[in-house]
This record gives C-alpha cells, sequence and structure tokens, in this order.
C-alpha cells in the first residue's frame, strides 16, 4: 500500500470523523452549516483515479447520509463535485494543470481559493436545492448556500493550515 493510499484513506476517516461528531452539530443561526467534509474530494490528488474518486465521493456521501438521515443529498452533491472538479481545475488553474505540480495544501493563492470557493460553491447549491426540491425557495435556497459557503471556506482553509506539513 503507498502513502498517497494510506494517506487519502486517513483523510476520508478523519474527516468524516470530525464532520459527522463535530459539525453535524454547530448550525448557527438556525441554517447554516459548514460542512468541511468536502475537503476530500478537494485535496485529492489532481493525478489520482478518476474512477476512484467517484467511488470514495459516493461512499463519503452516502455515510454522511445515513448518520445525517438525508436521503441520499449528500451523495449526489459530492458525485456532482467529483465529477465536475477536473473543470474546475482547468478554470482556476489553467489548462495545463494537470502537468503542475498543484498542492493545495500549500500558501493560499488566488488560484487555490478560487478552486476552492468554487467546489464548495457547487457542493452546497447541489445540496441545498435537492433538499429544499422546490424553485419557488430559490432566494432561501441562494442566502443559505452562500452563508453556508462563507463558513465551510473559513473552515476548510483553518483544516488546511492545521493539517499542512511544517516545511523546515
Amino acid at each position: 500500500m503507498n502513502s498517497t493510499l494510506l494517506t487519502n484513506i486517513l483523510r476520508f476517516v478523519l474527516l468524516l470523523a470530525v464532520q459527522i461528531l463535530i459539525f453535524n452539530n454547530m448550525t448557527f443561526l438556525g441554517f447554516i452549516i459548514p460542512l468541511p467534509y468536502l475537503l476530500f474530494i478537494i485535496l485529492f490528488p489532481v493525478n489520482g483515479n478518476k474512477s476512484g474518486l467517484l467511488v470514495a465521493s459516493f461512499l463519503l456521501g452516502i455515510i454522511m447520509d445515513v448518520f445525517s438521515n438525508s436521503g441520499g443529498i449528500h451523495a449526489t452533491a459530492c458525485l456532482t463535485l467529483a465529477y465536475l472538479r477536473p473543470s474546475l481545475f482547468k478554470f482556476a488553474f489553467g489548462v495545463s494543470y494537470e502537468y503542475q505540480t498543484i498542492k493545495l495544501n500549500d500558501v493560499l493563492t488566488p488560484e487555490r481559493f478560487s478552486f476552492i470557493s468554487l467546489a464548495v460553491l457547487i457542493h452546497h447549491f447541489t445540496l441545498f436545492l435537492l433538499e429544499a426540491f422546490q424553485i419557488s425557495f430559490f432566494l432561501d435556497l441562494l442566502i443559505r448556500t452562500l452563508l453556508s459557503a462563507v463558513f465551510t471556506i473559513i473552515s476548510c482553509i483553518i483544516i488546511i493550515y492545521l493539517i499542512k506539513p511544517n516545511k523546515k
């Protein structure tokens, strides 16, 4: 078993545990929920196995659905993010992102911030759209998406800096 696979398994388990034990119990203003478990999808290696990412994203989402009693909306949002991830990389880092060494847990640059922000917004919009499942709640959907995304982005950046390896 190589170190990348072991790191991804450990990241999967830890982010899921932190989300279920800590962040699922945090709600701001009754409807703002930080969801940093999607950091697993964001931090997955750029040149990693794409089908492995889709399977892992589905497992991540379905486990969240089991613990949140949400009927598949987390799995759908995670699969949507995992599927759109290469397009987000292309948008944020340029066409040749596959040939560059992109480490999202390095110093926060505008490209990394835009990638994380877009990923969180897509995930949250999909999640809350499926949760409401009515277009009449569109304004509420946008407000909830934006506010939850802000808290998720802040928590993701904090977690990235907490797990960032020290360079000496």
